[in-house]
């Protein structure tokens, strides 16, 4: 059994592989919560919780685990996705996303789109929160029109779509913070876990160390007082797949590497094989010279459009 395998054997006895929602999806679960983190984003004041309408895509799946909340309130249809590490691909996710919930939106309403009235739609709205250990902007604005190869300058892509990225890490975006205090909470309680991570802990301490001190300092208090086992496994989930990601693009890296490395010499004797055959070297000799099997420097004269010199 390779390294590999072995590992995601033991990778898949160790997690529970049903769908889980991440921690901050669970934080922002509460109605209530969620219209202070849009209130706080967009600088408004709805203070009824039942008029933010609900509406998640649940087979919507990232990773193994939902990381999403989308919801309409006012004229706007909004999505909010969290993310641990930096993806240049939230735009195109987003397109997806939306196309299913303006489906939803019109069935549900009853539009046909073969009617000739305008199907009145809610404003997409897409924010992504973004925690991971890169160092990045506090805001950062990724389009969808980046990613196509080329279109012509003077002519705008009749597609677009927008994510705006937020960097909610401890110490970043701190007018945000002070609007809404669950984020903060939510932020303080990860810069807790790392720090943890930092001075030695194995991740289950670090975790039950985290929620020990932010108790005591009445962040998230709530949640980790009435849900601390389900926010134990969660974290524990979320940093096994993360580590699952990272174990497995260092095996990318590594198997590309050594494979670059084959691909670069074998083209190096390639190059290497043609130049000793136009100094009027034969097969034999040329095999010898750069110690080849002589079949295969042939196979390079022949593939080159070269003599077959098989003695000098």
């Amino acid at each position: 059994m390779t390294n590999q395998k072995r590992y995601l054997s033991h990778f898949h006895r160790r997690v529970n592989r049903r769908y889980k929602d991440r921690l901050f999806r669970f934080v922002f679960s509460d109605k209530k919560d969620l219209l202070a983190l849009y209130n706080a984003v967009n600088n408004t004041a709805y203070e009824n919780p039942e008029e933010l309408e609900i509406n998640t895509l649940e087979d919507v799946i990232y990773l193994s685990m939902k990381n999403d909340l989308s919801f309409i309130i006012g004229s706007t249809m909004n999505l909010y996705e969290h993310q641990s590490t930096w993806n240049q691909n939230m735009p195109l996710r987003g397109l997806f996303y939306f196309a299913e919930l303006y489906q939803d939106y019109i069935n549900k309403k009853g539009y046909r789109l073969t009617g000739t009235n305008r199907i009145p739609l809610p404003t997409p709205n897409y924010l992504v929160f973004y925690n991971g250990l890169e160092e990045e902007a506090e805001r950062t604005e990724l389009f969808l029109s980046d990613s196509y190869e080329a279109h012509p300058a003077e002519k705008k892509p009749c597609l677009e779509c927008r994510a705006a990225v937020l960097n909610i890490n401890s110490g970043h975006s701190q007018k945000l913070m002070k609007k809404c205090r669950r984020l903060w909470e939510y932020a303080e309680f990860i810069q807790e876990i790392r720090q943890h991570l930092q001075k030695g802990c194995v991740l289950e301490e670090a975790v039950e160390q985290s929620i020990d001190t932010c108790l005591e300092r009445g962040i998230l208090a709530d949640i980790l007082s009435n849900n601390r086992t389900e926010v134990q496994k969660m974290l524990l989930r979320e940093y096994d797949e993360r580590a699952e990601r990272e174990y497995l693009r260092k095996e990318a890296i590594e198997l590309g590497l050594k494979q670059g490395l084959k691909e670069g010499f074998a083209q190096a004797q390639c190059e290497m094989t043609v130049r000793v055959l136009k100094s009027n070297h034969s097969i034999t000799q040329t095999a010898e010279i750069l110690q080849l099997n002589e079949d295969w420097v042939r196979e390079i004269a022949e593939a080159h459009g070269l003599p077959i010199k098989e003695k000098t």
